[in-house]
């Protein structure tokens, strides 16, 4: 069975007022103290965001405990200086984000200005366990129709600056200022897709390797396969459906490999636009289908998506709950939802947060 890993990067604010607090340096000597987990929590690029990686884990039931106890554990060191943690992927009330002053992060923003600045965004990354680089690149090339369905399960960031922008992922639209982000075409090979990397790279337009931030990736850490398509999810059940999904996704693509299919040959400015649709509309209008690459309602083509993976998840024992997880989030809604219904009965994006603060523990 393959292990999964999940990050995840939380936003660090206000318990009272909701505003975001650049506190991150305080938040991780605090947690350096604590042996148990000094090697959980990260540094991201803004002071206002605080990330934390999981085990890998071959049981869906551990890794959601672990990402239980992380999310609870981040909220126990930010309230030790006087804050607290929200699983929100765009800050819902206005903020200057203020990037860390390590090299690599001042590097980026002298190099990308306002781009860098304006990139306090949060996601919830999938890391999926392959055997060789080639079943990683065949994984990645299979991977490509289905990653904007995920966008929509995950969507989390309807809010910007004070204003609600229209998209349920706005997050990603902010994250595609990147010069490397975005749905990638077909590589065919290892070779050619680390051909590809060293010439990017070699263009000095990225500082290295580590800055490809394709929606899925071959892992330059790890014997993984990265994605990177979701927004960090409001409640710890959807990040674990997303993990359940991906690992589902990653299984049924390898099983393709092996068996001699080829993948689906859509162009990147198709996948572009199945994302934007994604992104726009997220669980409450249409999405593209990723076979067809033509409108169908969101509940057919997440249902497809299930179909898609049936065996692989029947043979980790996950289908069952996947398809009641599915059905719940089809029903009560995904994170841009949940905010959205909260302004709109308090009337408040103060109160949208400090309620999303009760949502991220539980």
């Amino acid at each position: 069975m393959r292990t999964v890993g999940v990050e995840e990067e939380l936003l660090l604010v206000d318990p009272e007022t909701g505003e975001p607090r650049a506190l991150s340096a305080a938040v991780l000597a605090r947690a350096a103290q604590d042996d148990a987990d000094q090697d959980v929590f990260e540094k991201e690029l803004h002071d206002q965001m605080l990330e934390f990686a999981t085990h890998p884990q071959s049981s869906m039931e551990a890794l959601h405990a672990e990402i239980v106890r992380c999310r609870k554990e981040a909220a126990r060191h930010a309230g030790e200086i006087g804050c607290t943690v929200a699983a929100l992927a765009t800050s819902p009330l206005p903020v200057s984000p203020a990037v860390g002053l390590n090299r690599r992060y001042q590097w980026m923003e002298d190099q990308y200005g306002i781009a860098t600045r304006e990139q306090l965004v949060l996601g919830c990354h999938v890391h999926v366990a392959v055997e060789s680089d080639e079943e990683g690149v065949a994984v990645v090339d299979r991977l490509r129709p289905w990653l904007p369905v995920l966008r929509a399960l995950s969507a989390n960031s309807p809010f910007w600056q004070g204003k609600d922008t229209g998209y349920s992922s706005y997050r990603s639209r902010v994250w595609l200022r990147w010069p490397s982000a975005g749905p990638t075409e077909i590589f065919g090979s290892a070779e050619r897709y680390h051909r590809l990397i060293a010439d990017m790279v070699a263009t000095g337009a990225l500082l290295d390797e580590g800055m490809i931030y394709f929606d899925a990736r071959v892992s330059p850490r790890y014997p993984t396969v990265e994605l990177r398509v979701a927004d960090v999810c409001l409640h710890s059940s959807t990040a674990v459906l997303i993990a359940t999904l991906v690992r589902g996704l990653v299984e049924t693509a390898a099983r393709e490999w092996r068996e001699g299919r080829e993948p689906a040959d859509h162009s990147v400015s198709l996948l572009r636009l199945a994302d934007w649709q994604a992104a726009r509309s997220g669980l409450t209008g249409e999405l593209l289908h990723p076979a067809t690459m033509r409108r169908m309602p969101a509940e057919s083509v997440v249902r497809a998506l299930l179909e898609h993976v049936e065996e692989a998840l029947d043979g980790t024992g996950d289908l069952e709950q996947a398809r009641v997880a599915c059905e719940e989030l089809l029903r009560d809604g995904n994170g841009a939802r949940v905010q959205r219904e909260l302004m709109e009965r308090t009337g408040s994006l103060r109160d949208v947060v400090t309620e999303c603060v009760r949502h991220t523990q539980g």
